[in-house]
């Protein structure tokens, strides 16, 4: 049986790597207006759902460059 010890450092060793994954994507890609600091302000206040709100809604907001040809 899982104690409750044991489910905080499974969250916290998930959290970690889908934080760091959100928060350098963010700051790679470009995006419309304000929505880079909107993105970054969301991953950090949330640090466990935030990433994944973004890595599921955020990926889809960002500006695509034109393909070349």
């Amino acid at each position: 049986m899982i104690g409750i010890l044991e489910l905080i450092v499974l969250l916290v060793l998930v959290s970690i790597p889908l934080f760091l994954i959100a928060l350098i994507d963010v700051l790679k890609r470009e995006f419309p207006g304000n929505d880079r600091l909107i993105w970054i302000l969301v991953i950090i206040f949330f640090p466990l759902l935030g990433p994944i709100l973004y890595l599921v809604i955020g990926k889809k907001s960002r500006l695509r460059k034109p393909q070349p040809g």
